[in-house]
């Protein structure tokens, strides 16, 4: 009758590890950083592992060559956008990969079972 409750007590403790452990790997993932480049790297942005853009850079080149005209500024802005999507999705396997590595042995491996939609 009590073995049953040793081995929920067991399952408690290692649900609350897990916790930790995953607590611990999302706080650690604004270490991780990706960049994007667009324009034949004249627009460069930077993301972070919890998918926060945390820098933009524009060669001030193409800044002094950018007019006032709606298609210049179209131009600025799809190449700001590409390079925040280029960075995002070379973020994605990163992210994976080091939840995988933060949680490795906690968790019976699961096919199929992924982490990162653990996380915000």
């Amino acid at each position: 009758m009590f073995g049953n409750l040793g081995n929920m007590m067991d399952m408690f403790g290692k649900m609350k590890d897990i916790q930790a452990r995953m607590q611990e790997a999302q706080q650690s993932l604004s270490t991780l950083t990706e960049t994007g480049e667009s324009g034949a790297g004249m627009v460069r942005a930077t993301v972070n592992g919890l998918k926060q853009v945390i820098k933009l850079e524009i060669d001030p080149d193409m800044v002094k060559s950018i007019g006032t005209s709606n298609d210049d500024r179209e131009m600025l802005q799809d190449l700001v956008v590409a390079a925040i999507n280029k960075a995002m999705e070379t973020m994605e396997p990163k992210i994976r990969e080091h939840l995988r590595k933060s949680t490795e042995g906690l968790l019976p491996n699961i096919p199929g079972m992924d982490l990162g939609n653990m996380m915000p």
